[in-house]
């Protein structure tokens, strides 16, 4: 749910339909991910699949939101298929993103690792290039770096390089929460989509966490873990954010009553 400019997004995992009506019921802000995750079950050879998901997910969002002020981002995780299905022509890989834009308004559309080589370096031009592309075509679907951007030292080298339009911060692998901060910090500063991420195969207490983190450094977008249920780590991280959201609305009114410790 939207605390302030915070979105919250899960995980469908391959349960990409039921969950999916799960998270528009719920409201979430950011859906499916959809864990498209292999070319010929789940993309297409030449991306048909995908396609097809999209309208459906377009289609089913009209059909359930209860308000049309309900807007929710479309974000797919494809694992680097468009790269291999297109055989890493940008060109193609380009014109095809066009498509899935097109198919998906008018909800934004992002789209986290359409490529994926063989190293960071080669990750980062790869992005660049498609990036580059994609905006001289006026085609707006964000893309989401998330394969060879691990730690901060990589974060900043692809905020640095303008290799994506939003980072997926992989919490568990930034050594700590110190450096999950300061990752969110840097990004922000430098006009870069922040997404406080990591993994589904998390704790509670570090979802609650790394919410309170991602509250208070401003982050774009947070996931909800721990699990691909939708259901529990979506409440767990909702629910962080109401308790946080009415902690700061009642600040006042506790400082006085606790002595002003607050």
């Amino acid at each position: 749910m939207l605390l302030g400019q915070l979105y919250t997004g899960g995980d469908t995992g391959d349960d990409r339909y039921i969950n999916v009506d799960k998270m528009i019921l719920k409201g979430a802000d950011v859906l499916p991910h959809g864990l498209i995750n292999n070319v010929k079950e789940k993309l297409g050879e030449k991306g048909e699949l995908l396609k097809g998901y999209i309208a459906w997910l377009k289609d089913r969002i009209l059909k359930l939101r209860t308000s049309e002020d309900y807007n929710p981002i479309l974000h797919i995780d494809v694992y680097g298929t468009i790269g291999i299905a297109f055989n890493m022509d940008y060109e193609k890989m380009a014109n095809y993103l066009g498509e899935l834009e097109e198919i998906a308004k008018p909800f934004k559309l992002r789209i986290e690792g359409p490529v994926d080589v063989e190293n960071r370096e080669g990750q980062l031009e790869a992005l660049k290039k498609l990036r580059n592309l994609l905006k001289q075509k006026g085609i707006r679907v964000e893309i989401v770096a998330d394969e060879w951007c691990n730690t901060l030292e990589d974060i900043k080298l692809f905020v640095d390089e303008g290799a994506a339009d939003m980072i997926q911060i992989k919490t568990p692998d930034l050594g700590g929460i110190n450096n999950v901060a300061e990752a969110i910090l840097y990004c922000k500063k430098h006009e870069m989509g922040a997404y406080c991420g990591g993994t589904c195969n998390e704790t509670d207490r570090s979802a609650q966490v790394l919410t309170n983190i991602a509250i208070a450094c401003d982050a774009d977008q947070c996931l909800a873990k721990p699990g691909m249920g939708v259901d529990e780590g979506f409440m767990i991280v909702y629910n962080e954010m109401q308790r946080v959201l009415t902690l700061s609305k009642n600040r006042e009114r506790i400082n006085k009553k606790m002595g002003g410790v607050l």
